[in-house]
């Protein structure tokens, strides 16, 4: 899914993404700089870092989520040999929204929500409010009402996360999923196989 057809877009209509109508007035979340800092797993100190640029609405992105994450993070990342960073990229509203949301839980069980989303993609992206059903999951990882209505109306939470995306594609990245792996580019799905072709001669140089 190609970013250029949907920027213009993401960006002129900024305010219909990320605000929830309400009576109430909007109130940013306590530490929105804690909530837009670097989301890693893994050893800090691993030979090899894998960052992933993805956006919550991407099926190419679910399918690696779904067949290919848990592999890759057996082999690699749970054995300290790589580290894993993850980045947002949202194509579009309910992608935006995701993430913020995502952003918004503990910290601690931010990875999780991000395999939750993935896995059930396909039910709350095409839903007819997909606010309302990325609100059930973010109740799930322990978000009140309250909590999730604030996250969504953060404009500095929104503004801070389409930044860093026009960070990212400033420095060439153009479609999701997209890894980054020792400052090299790799675009698109890729299996298991095709990760170990990468990340092997990087680790045996270790």
């Amino acid at each position: 899914m190609h970013l250029n057809r949907r920027i213009g877009a993401a960006l002129a209509g900024f305010a219909a993404f990320v605000v929830i109508a309400s009576s109430a007035p909007a109130q940013e979340p306590s530490d929105t700089a804690a909530m837009l800092s670097e989301r890693v797993i893994g050893n800090a100190d691993a030979p090899v870092t894998i960052v992933e640029y993805f956006s919550l609405t991407c099926p190419h992105c679910a399918g690696f989520h779904n067949d290919t994450y848990a592999d890759l993070k057996t082999k690699y990342v749970d054995t300290g040999k790589v580290k894993f960073v993850y980045r947002d990229f949202p194509l579009d509203g309910a992608g935006l929204r995701a993430a913020m949301m995502a952003r918004c839980v503990d910290e601690r069980r931010y990875p999780g929500v991000i395999q939750v989303l993935f896995k059930t993609q396909n039910n709350w992206a095409r839903a007819a409010d997909p606010v309302a059903e990325i609100k059930k999951i973010g109740q799930l990882a322990g978000l009140g009402d309250d909590a999730f209505q604030s996250c969504l109306q953060s404009e500095t939470l929104a503004n801070g996360i389409l930044a860093k995306r026009q960070e990212a594609s400033a420095a060439g990245v153009q479609s999701t999923p997209t890894f980054k792996i020792e400052g090299q580019i790799y675009s698109g799905l890729r299996s298991l196989e095709e990760f170990s072709e990468i990340l092997d001669p990087l680790l045996a140089k270790n």
